[in-house]
C-alpha cells in the first residue's frame, strides 16, 4: 500500500501517528492530533471496559476525525516464580521515605484483553491497535466484523509474519530506539532491538502489509527517512510527551526538556517488562539485581504506589521517565503546532 492509499484509507492528511502511550494520552491530545490531520491514539492498556467507553466518547465529543485506541494483547504472567521478599524489602524502604504504608503483594490477575475488545467493538472507533502479542482470533474477528482498521505491533520479522497471518491491516514496526515498553512477544528481547529504519525495510521486504515506522522519530526529516525506507507513516511518542495536552507529569516533562543527549536505558525495574526510559535512581538500585524483579504485571502493580507518590511529590528518583532515544529533541509545542511543524519539515525533506 502506498502512502497516499494509506492516508486515503484512514482519511488522514499527514502520514503522522501519535503513539498510543498508556498513562500519557488524554482526549484533548488525541483530538488535537486528529484535528490536525494526523492519527491520534488513545493508550488504554490498563483501562476497564467502562473507561474505554468513556474515553472514546470524550474523544468523539472533541473531533469527528479518525482516531485509534490501543491495548496490550498479552504478556501477562500466569504465575510468579520469583521470591517477592527482596523486592518488598527494597520498596518498603522507599515507601518509608515517601510516607507510604508498607507494600504488599498484589493479586496476579487475568489478561483483560477480551473484555477490553468487547468494549472497543461496542464503541467502534475507526482504528484498533495492540502490542505484546496477538489477541485471540475470535476477538480479532469481532473487530474485523465491526469494520475497524487493525494495527499490530512487531519488533522482529517473526512477529511481523505472525501478524500478517492473523489478518491485521497494518504493522507498527517498533525499532530499538522506541521509548517505553518493548512489544516483543516472539523470541528474545535482546534479539529484537533492530534500529527502526532497518526493521521497517526488513518487514516491507517480508510481508505485503503497510508498515508504520515507530521508534526514535522526532521530526519531519525522520518521518521522511522512514517513508523512503518503505513505511506508509511515522509513529511518534516521545515527541508528543511535552505537548500541553499530554498527561505527562510535570517532573517527567521537565526531565525530557532538560535532556541534552540520549540518556535512556532499557529496564525491567518498574513494570517487570523491558521498557526504555531516562535513567533514574530506582533503576540504578534495581537493574543490577534482575533476579529480584517480579514478572509483568506484578512488578508494575507493586511499584504503582511508589510512582504515584513520587509524581505528587515531584520526585524524579522513583518515576518511570519513559522516553525514546530522540529525547534530546523534544519540543514543548501544542499538539496542533507540532503536527504543523512536522508536516512542514516532512515537505521540506522531500
Amino acid at each position: 500500500m502506498s502512502v497516499e492509499k494509506f492516508l486515503d484509507r484512514l482519511k488522514l492528511r499527514h502520514p503522522i501517528i501519535q503513539a498510543p502511550m498508556g498513562g500519557f494520552t488524554t482526549p484533548r491530545l488525541v483530538a488535537a492530533v486528529t484535528n490536525g490531520g494526523a492519527l491520534g491514539s488513545i493508550g488504554a492498556p490498563y483501562f476497564s471496559p467502562d473507561q474505554i467507553a468513556r474515553e472514546i466518547a470524550e474523544v468523539r465529543a472533541l473531533t469527528t476525525g479518525t482516531f485509534g485506541i490501543n491495548v496490550f494483547a498479552g504478556g501477562y504472567a500466569t504465575e510468579n516464580t520469583v521470591d517477592p521478599a527482596p523486592m518488598l524489602k527494597l520498596l518498603g524502604d522507599i515507601h518509608d521515605e515517601l510516607g507510604l504504608p508498607a507494600p504488599s503483594m498484589p493479586p496476579l490477575g487475568k489478561n483483560p484483553v477480551s473484555a477490553q475488545i468487547d468494549a472497543v467493538v461496542a464503541a467502534r472507533p475507526p482504528v484498533f491497535s495492540f502490542a505484546f502479542g496477538i489477541p485471540p482470533e475470535g476477538d480479532l474477528q469481532k473487530v474485523r466484523d465491526a469494520g475497524i482498521f487493525i494495527i499490530g505491533t512487531a519488533t522482529n520479522l517473526d512477529e511481523a509474519c505472525a501478524l500478517e497471518n492473523a489478518g491485521v491491516n497494518a504493522i507498527a514496526a517498533q525499532g530499538g530506539e522506541a521509548g517505553a515498553h518493548r512489544g516483543t512477544f516472539l523470541g528474545r528481547f535482546e534479539d529484537a532491538m533492530m534500529p527502526t529504519l532497518d526493521l521497517v525495510e526488513a518487514i516491507t521486504k517480508t510481508v505485503s502489509l503497510p508498515v508504520i515506522a515507530a521508534g526514535g522519530l522526532m521530526d519531519g526529516a525522520d518521518i521522511a527517512a522512514a517513508l523512503k525506507r518503505g513505511a506508509v507513516a511515522g509513529q511518534l511518542g516521545t515527541a508528543f510527551l511535552c505537548c500541553p495536552e499530554a498527561g505527562t507529569a510535570p517532573t517527567h516533562r521537565q526531565a525530557l526538556l532538560a535532556a541534552q543527549a540520549d540518556t535512556t536505558r532499557v529496564t525491567r525495574a518498574y513494570s517487570g517488562r523491558n521498557a526504555r526510559g531516562l535513567v533514574t535512581a530506582f533503576m540504578e538500585r534495581v537493574d543490577p539485581r534482575p533476579d529480584m524483579i517480579l514478572p509483568f504485571p506484578l512488578q508494575n502493580d507493586l511499584t504503582r504506589p511508589m510512582r504515584g507518590a513520587a509524581t505528587k511529590a515531584g520526585d524524579a528518583r522513583f518515576l518511570s521517565l519513559w522516553a525514546g532515544q530522540g529525547v534530546a529533541r523534544c519540543r514543548a509545542l501544542p499538539a496542533a503546532d507540532l503536527i504543523a511543524a512536522l508536516a512542514a519539515e516532512l515537505a521540506a525533506a522531500g
